[in-house]
């Protein structure tokens, strides 16, 4: 039974044995495994043999000094392979005592721990990465609180020079609000950055989770999904900024490209609201600028899930169809949220107005989605509800052949 037990231990660890010099005197086949020397090569060597060059000599002094005073020694090494390859090994060092209580030799006893450290590292180093996006993300949001200050500073030369392009009052108008509203769009952005900022947290902390799961694969993930995040934070600055230049560039985009994308950034919050969303899609292909449109339909999608929960609406339908008429593409966005109160449908593109708490609408969403559809798309966004059903409909002239 003892030679069973001595069996079992030598084929489920790493055993080494060496004198008092640190000569080895005896490796099972595990040590011979991980270290890629054979037996012979490793008989009558010093156990330094495996000695990793980047571990301080002070670590082994301590080793010493402590199994020469008769004491176990525990400890994680760095050892260094006969390929010039790294492992780690959880040791053990006893030293073994004759009958008459002197040291006889030194038995080390190890498992293989290099994947649990190199997980560790590599957590280490992605946190340093996500750090340093983090600083870079901050970097950039105070450059475009700049440019936005400077856009201010100039605000009442390009609200002139617009009233001198426009012939008609309410563009006029319209032109107006939108440079006024300067000082609101950081709100807006914050409002923006609310959700992401809820999935980034917990992108990280699953990235956590993978990690000491020794889960790789699932930890990538959740690393990529992390990067998304902030780069779509860090698109949204973009995309309030840009939308307050005068001269932007123009590209042919498609449109049900926007809306998934729209729909690929909210489908956490629609899938945690248990909100169905139907689509009906063809190829239309327009002008502008696509992620434009995209903060058009992300806009109206959060609106119906507003009111879907402020409402208490239990089964929660979105139907969103595209379609061509002649020379013009068009999106419907349909929901079944309980419908608009007719003294409220006639002013619910007007800016500042919201049938929200303060707290959760600036009351800007809308006014600067038809501005964007009007403006920015050279096209027309109308409103009609009834039955308890609300519809949107957007339309964007398509580009000639």
């Amino acid at each position: 039974m003892l030679k069973q037990y001595k069996e079992a231990i030598e084929k489920s660890n790493i055993i080494s044995k060496t004198d008092m010099e640190g000569i080895i005197t005896f490796v099972n086949d595990e040590f011979c495994k991980i270290s890629g020397y054979t037996q012979e090569e490793l008989i009558g060597q010093n156990h330094n043999i495996v000695r990793h060059p980047d571990v301080d000599v002070s670590t082994f002094k301590i080793l010493w000094d402590t199994i020469k005073a008769k004491k176990i020694h525990k400890d994680t090494v760095k050892n260094i392979a006969k390929d010039g390859s790294t492992f780690y090994v959880n040791t053990t060092v006893i030293p073994i005592l004759d009958e008459d209580d002197n040291i006889a030799e030194f038995i080390a006893i190890r498992y293989d721990v290099t994947q649990e450290v190199f997980y560790k590292e590599e957590l280490q180093k992605k946190e340093k990465e996500l750090e340093e996006l983090n600083k870079t993300l901050e970097n950039r949001v105070q450059e475009k609180t700049r440019e936005l200050e400077e856009l201010n500073k100039t605000l009442e030369n390009r609200v002139k020079k617009e009233i001198s392009k426009n012939e008609e009052k309410q563009k006029v108008m319209f032109w107006q609000s939108r440079l006024a509203s300067l000082g609101q769009m950081l709100a807006n952005i914050a409002h923006q950055w609310r959700q992401p900022l809820t999935e980034l947290n917990l992108s990280n902390f699953n990235m956590k989770k993978s990690a000491l799961n020794n889960d790789e694969e699932e930890f990538l993930e959740y690393y990529r999904e992390s990067k998304s995040i902030i780069n779509n934070m860090s698109k949204t600055i973009d995309d309030f900024t840009n939308f307050f230049r005068p001269h932007k560039e123009k590209h042919p985009f498609n449109v049900s490209d926007s809306i998934n994308e729209s729909l690929s950034l909210l489908k956490k919050i629609l899938k945690a609201e248990m909100i169905s969303v139907n689509t009906d899609f063809i190829d239309l292909e327009v002008l502008g600028i696509s992620n434009e449109l995209t903060q058009v339909i992300i806009n109206l999608i959060k609106n119906s899930t507003d009111a879907f929960i402020s409402k208490g609406i239990l089964i929660r339908e979105i139907n969103i169809k595209t379609k061509k008429d002649n020379d013009f593409a068009y999106i419907e966005i349909q929901d079944n949220a309980g419908g608009i109160e007719k003294e409220n449908i006639e002013k619910i593109f007007e800016p500042y107005f919201t049938t929200k708490h303060q707290s959760s609408g600036t009351g800007l969403g809308l006014f600067m989605s038809k501005m964007i559809c009007e403006q920015g798309l050279e096209g027309y966004m109308g409103v009609s509800s009834k039955k308890g059903l609300t519809t949107f409909s957007i339309k964007i002239p398509l580009i000639k052949s």
